[in-house]
């Protein structure tokens, strides 16, 4: 027997699969004739620079679609509990399953943190699915595209990120011989001056070091490329506003996470001091959690990372409200080619996209996990085949999985 409405919205109550499958069963039919449903959803972990989760969504009409969750070791679990709520479902109402998730797992925390990336990588997949079951490619599902190309900044390294002319040899490196016009360095790198790294605070030496990597980098590259530099949340208030301020002559295309990432008052007020450009986003979740640093102009660039904020449509309407104060989106991206075409689909719909990061430059079989070319000369083509219009090359999948995963079954 069918449970009541307040039963079946309670995140904590009990169900048997044969009470979910009733209650599937009832709201399609309130919906009216439906033609497909979902059948399964698997996932599988591929040992890349970082253990991305990619998932599929199975249909009884045959079509699968593949998604990707940000990486985190309890997404499969969690994604594995989720599974229950979208059996006997159509994928087409990705709205709706979306927020149905939210309201389901709420008692695992669905406002935040690893839940939310699972959901994600759902949502992802969802719109492969869509697409290929209407044959359009995703970037339509979000209202059409504003460009045909994507811009991709490449997330560079070195085997000592403390050395300026290190940094410097391979920015010139990126620039010439791969092609991009886009760069990022980190600069919360160690500079040998440090006496208590846990206190936040920078003293004028350190400072003098990480403005040394934005000289050598930014004269190095001149014109031919935007360099932006990463701080991952490690500055005091204080020493972040004297970093911004000695970077403000140089040609910085933004200063990332200079500060912890909980309180958006200081982000807003480190933003607010200077004139170098600030970016933050990455760690906070759906559009609630971006909301404050945009409508108190706590950022000049807003930095989400789309397989971990919520997915496509969330980072979609991240954008939108980012858009009404004239704040330009570079997603964060540590993602396989599944999550990063995602990302450039959502980048190809919005009018304030900026760049989209790659963070996979030195893994040589990056690209093989999927069949068709991804980045070239430092952007990515948006596809126009339906969904995504990338396929996963399960023999590539097969030889990285994560030790003791199973490749999915076929569709």
């Amino acid at each position: 027997m069918v449970r009541d409405y307040a039963q079946l919205h309670d995140p904590n109550a009990e169900y048997t699969m044969r009470d979910l499958s009733a209650v599937s069963m009832d709201v399609s039919v309130s919906r009216g004739s439906r033609d497909v449903t979902i059948t399964d959803v698997q996932t599988t972990m591929v040992d890349g620079n970082f253990p991305w989760t990619l998932v599929r969504v199975y249909t009884d009409s045959g079509i699968v679609g593949t998604g990707e969750a940000y990486w985190g070791a309890g997404v499969p679990a969690l994604i594995e509990r989720m599974k229950p709520f979208l059996f006997g479902e159509n994928p087409l109402d990705i709205d709706r399953l979306t927020e149905h998730l939210v309201q389901k797992m709420s008692g695992e925390g669905s406002i935040g943190g690893v839940t939310v990336t699972a959901i994600s990588g759902i949502e992802i997949a969802l719109h492969d699915l869509a697409g290929k079951i209407l044959d359009v490619p995703a970037y339509q599902l979000l209202g059409g595209k504003y460009r045909d190309r994507m811009r991709v900044y490449c997330d560079c390294h070195t085997a000592d990120e403390a050395d300026p002319i290190a940094c410097a040899d391979e920015a010139e490196r990126v620039v010439e011989e791969l092609g991009y016009d886009a760069l990022k360095f980190d600069l919360d790198v160690p500079s040998g001056r440090e006496k208590d790294r846990a206190n936040r605070h920078l003293s004028e030496p350190e400072i003098a070091h990480k403005t040394s990597i934005v000289e050598a980098v930014t004269d190095r590259v001149g014109s031919r490329a935007d360099v932006a530099f990463d701080c991952h949340w490690t500055f005091s208030a204080g020493s972040a506003r004297r970093l911004a301020t000695a970077l403000e002559e140089y040609p910085v295309w933004w200063l990332e996470d200079p500060v912890p990432p909980e309180n958006h008052d200081v982000q807003r007020e480190v933003t607010q001091f200077t004139s170098t450009p600030i970016a933050a986003g990455e760690n906070v979740y759906r559009k609630h959690g971006h909301r404050k640093l945009v409508e108190d102009q706590a950022v000049d660039v807003i930095a989400p990372d789309m397989p971990k904020v919520g997915g496509m449509r969330e980072t979609r309407k991240i954008a939108d409200l980012a858009d009404t104060y004239y704040i330009p989106v570079a997603m964060h991206n540590v993602a396989s080619p599944i999550g990063t075409v995602a990302s450039a689909h959502v980048g190809a719909a919005i009018p304030n996209s900026l760049a989209l990061e790659y963070h996979s430059y030195q893994l040589e079989w990056w690209e093989d996990l999927v069949e068709e070319d991804v980045i070239d000369e430092g952007s990515i083509e948006i596809p126009e085949e339906s969904g995504l219009g990338v396929t996963l090359d399960m023999d590539a999948v097969d030889e990285h999985m994560v030790e003791g995963e199973e490749l999915f079954d076929e569709a």
